[in-house]
């Protein structure tokens, strides 16, 4: 069979099989990385393609390019209280998970640290992308968005740090590059608006996808992988909103979105090929429950328990859907599996464990939270979220941090 026609047999089996399974509440990711999983076992290295890989870097860099423009800073400062007190129980889990995993795990304190934020850290571009389908109303998808962003911008700044840290040389010199690539982010940006995109209309969704790459590379060659220089040069793009409006406006977010979810099956796919062989180990199956049955409950009920001592007067079935809807940590354990194996040499039983972990607290949401399949409602809310609003929400009662559902809008 010619290569040609395996690539578009891939792209439909990655695009449409996924997609026909989310009527069984089987997030399209989750089948995406299965396939990858089982091309593995029966056609081992060759899986490893350099168009997969290219199409796969792509997926990850537009995810968290996308991420990165979803960021709004007016409206996390205006929920800075709840999010301050997130961060520092967050902070504060950290460490006992990281302590954890040096005590019994025996592990040297820079995977232990991994293997925390693996276990802790919600995959923000999956929540963002799944928030439509899980039935919330527009304050808990408020806090949920919040408190998904403050968290991974806390987990990047982390995992920057602690996969620096074993060389203090290497950790400066990489802190000089992110700090000159993060001022020339923006004067890169408004080179291009000044001297490209009046003389070529409709190209900022173009240059916006590329300076992310870009960003994405060099941080890779940093050694802390793709997605932290796509979500700064996201970030970048969102806080030049007011000087070059089109950059980040609401056509190239929703373009951007549609962009990225055509790659990102391609990144699920080839994270599945990249699982050594003995993650698949009844070692790594009982690691992998026991992980879950101990971790997903705790960090439930750790949101749970912080929005009922700050939300006094929230109803407990909305706590409970901020709280599960927080749980996926699909890509970032991912990305940090695969640290931990190739990097630190983990065995297979912990990575497996994390592999079965992260499938299933991201089933979790979908099996609570969503409605039943309804093709029609899903299309009209797909139309919705794409249409600025032209109006703005009714007020309603304002909760006992005084943030209005009118005014937490994202």
């Amino acid at each position: 069979m010619s290569r040609e026609i395996v690539y578009l047999i891939l792209i439909f089996g990655l695009l449409v099989i996924p997609r026909a399974l989310q009527r069984f509440r089987i997030p399209a990711p989750i089948t995406c990385l299965l396939f990858g999983i089982i091309a593995m076992l029966f056609m081992s290295d060759q899986t490893h393609d350099p168009v997969i890989v290219l199409l796969s870097t792509l997926g990850i860099s537009s995810l968290f390019l996308f991420a990165g423009l979803e960021v709004d800073l007016q409206a996390l400062r205006r929920g800075w209280w709840p999010l301050l007190v997130h961060l520092t129980i967050r902070i504060g889990s950290l460490v006992l998970f990281s302590w954890l995993g040096w005590r019994f795990l025996d592990l040297d304190w820079q995977p232990a640290a991994l293997l925390a934020l693996a276990l802790l850290t919600p995959s923000t571009g999956f929540i963002l992308d799944t928030l439509e389908r899980l039935g919330l109303d527009e304050e808990e998808r408020f806090w949920v968005t919040s408190k998904a962003i403050a968290g991974e911008l806390f987990a990047l700044a982390a995992l920057f740090v602690v996969l620096q840290a074993g060389d203090p040389v290497q950790l400066g010199t990489s802190t000089l590059v992110m700090l000159a690539m993060i001022a020339g982010l923006p004067l890169l940006f408004i080179a291009f608006g000044r001297w490209i995109v009046p003389h070529a209309p409709g190209s900022e969704f173009s240059l916006l996808v590329m300076v992310g790459f870009v960003a994405a590379f060099i941080t890779y060659k940093l050694g802390v992988y793709y997605l932290v220089g796509a979500f700064i040069a996201g970030l970048v793009a969102r806080l030049l909103q007011v000087r070059m409006p089109r950059l980040a406006s609401h056509e190239n977010i929703t373009a951007l979105r549609l962009f990225a979810t055509f790659f990102v099956p391609f990144y699920f796919f080839h994270a599945g090929t990249l699982v050594a062989r003995d993650a698949f180990s009844l070692e790594a199956l009982g690691f992998g429950l026991l992980v879950t049955v101990v971790v997903v409950p705790v960090r439930v009920g750790m949101v749970w328990l912080q929005r009922r001592m700050v939300f006094r007067g929230e109803h407990r079935l909305s706590t409970f859907r901020v709280s599960v809807a927080l749980t996926p940590t699909l890509v970032f354990t991912l990305v940090l599996a695969q640290i931990l194996h190739s990097r630190f040499q983990l065995s297979g039983m912990i990575t497996g464990g994390l592999i079965l972990y992260t499938t299933l607290n991201t089933l979790l949401p979908s099996l609570l939270l969503r409605a039943p399949f309804d093709p029609m409602a899903d299309e009209s809310a797909a139309l919705e979220s794409t249409e600025p609003a032209t109006t703005e929400p009714a007020p309603t009662e304002e909760p006992a941090t005084g943030v209005t559902a009118a005014s937490a809008q994202v």
